[in-house]
């Protein structure tokens, strides 16, 4: 298996100025190669770079700006121009097609974050200081930084990315043959549906309570958010006030993806621990948060129709705030690592199928809550009535693979 690891830096004061610094200079690096690119292609010869012929150019470049270029991992550069090179192979993709485009964009300083080091011992070095109780990862530019190492690396380490996370510093290991640590079995299978009042319920009938990490701190987020809509977008200078009330926003925005995703990994140790199956509707979160298409007026030319944008951003809102995606996926992981099974089902009309005649219409579902089907008169919760299907469509689905 695969894995990923990630841990809090400690740098010192020099090297997280030095940290700062590889961003900067991998960000310049990225943003002249996508310049050629752009430039090659406005030619009238229509000109297409490749990866290949700017990574060559790489080793004039290191000489030509010692100071700043010629100081960082050859290999992490290329791992940059690389980066851009998957960028414009997937432009290219979307407009085959017939998607829409988005175009490789220039990046700010601020908004380059991470510097990616493909193999361990080739810029890099994990654990670099072995005879050291504390554990410390050497970057080439930067030195032997401390590590707050939480938990065992397991496998071999494959890649090491150093990433800027608001104030904070990560370092994050891709690690191949991680061995698996199976659970002992506990004969229990269980149905989750995924939900908005309720995070989930299960097919046993319990549920467990949405958070709202979002929403419990959206007065606090507001204002911080207000405060820096008082500073000018676009500036050559930030000021001391300006750059922290930037800070205040991204350390906000950083606390609350933090807790969301404690609660996803604590959840999922939860379900895969009691469970050997575990069956979850198979959801298009990107399709179910788009917005409505804008509806025309025929009457009034330029004019448009309510289309209930409002009360969708709202329900978009709050399935973003759920992060169903991220747990699912959180979920698939530890299963594989437990030895467990984690079957997607169809979600159509799981919480309009009644579990007792097999009746589907909207209308069994009377209010958010409530489920009572109109034929035989079964009522019962809509949550637990849609885990109970999801789990029964499982079993006919694991009956067809057997």
């Amino acid at each position: 298996m695969i894995r990923a690891h990630k841990f809090l830096l400690r740098p010192t004061k020099g090297q997280a100025v030095a940290l700062t610094d590889m961003l900067r200079d991998h960000c310049s690096l990225s943003n002249g190669a996508l310049q050629e690119r752009r430039d090659a292609y406005r030619h009238a010869s229509k000109t297409s770079i490749k990866y290949g012929q700017q990574s060559a150019q790489l080793k004039d470049i290191r000489a030509f700006d010692p100071e700043r270029q010629g100081r960082w991992s050859f290999s992490s550069q290329q791992a940059t121009l690389r980066r851009l090179d998957k960028a414009f192979q997937a432009f290219f993709k979307r407009v085959k097609a017939g998607r829409t485009p988005g175009y490789p964009r220039f990046r700010g300083v601020g908004h380059f974050d991470t510097v990616t080091f493909p193999k361990d011992g080739d810029g890099c070095r994990w654990d670099s200081t072995p005879h050291d109780r504390q554990t410390r990862v050497r970057l080439q530019g930067v030195g032997h930084v401390r590590v707050h190492q939480h938990r065992p690396v397991r496998g071999r380490v494959k890649t090491i990315s150093v990433k800027r996370e608001g104030s904070r510093w990560y370092v994050v290991l891709s690690c191949e043959k991680v061995p698996a640590e199976p659970l002992p079995s506990t004969g229990a299978i269980v149905g989750i549906d995924m939900g908005v009042a309720h995070f989930l319920t299960t097919s046993d009938g319990e549920h467990v309570t949405n958070p709202r990490f979002l929403r419990a701190m959206a007065d606090e987020l507001a204002e911080a958010q207000r405060h820096l809509a008082t500073f000018p977008e676009r500036t050559r200078q930030r000021t001391k006030r300006h750059r922290a009330a930037v800070r205040k926003v991204a350390n906000l925005y950083g606390r609350i993806r933090r807790q969301r995703a404690d609660f996803h990994h604590k959840t999922a140790r939860t379900l895969i621990t009691a469970h050997d199956v575990i069956a979850h509707e198979r959801l298009n979160t990107a399709g179910m948060t788009k917005s409505p298409t804008p509806k025309a007026d025929p009457e009034q030319p330029g004019s448009f129709l309510p289309n209930g944008t409002a009360a969708k951003a709202g329900l978009n809102r709050s399935i973003l705030d759920a992060g169903w995606a991220q747990f699912l996926g959180i979920l698939a992981n530890k299963a594989e690592s437990a030895g467990r099974l984690v079957v997607p089902v169809d979600a159509r009309n799981t919480s309009r199928t009644c579990p007792e005649c097999g009746h589907v219409s909207a209308e069994n579902r009377a209010t958010q809550s409530k489920f009572e089907c109109v034929r035989c008169g079964f009522a019962a919760n809509a949550d637990h009535v849609g885990a109970t299907n999801v789990l029964n469509r499982a079993g006919l689905a694991l009956c067809d693979v057997a």
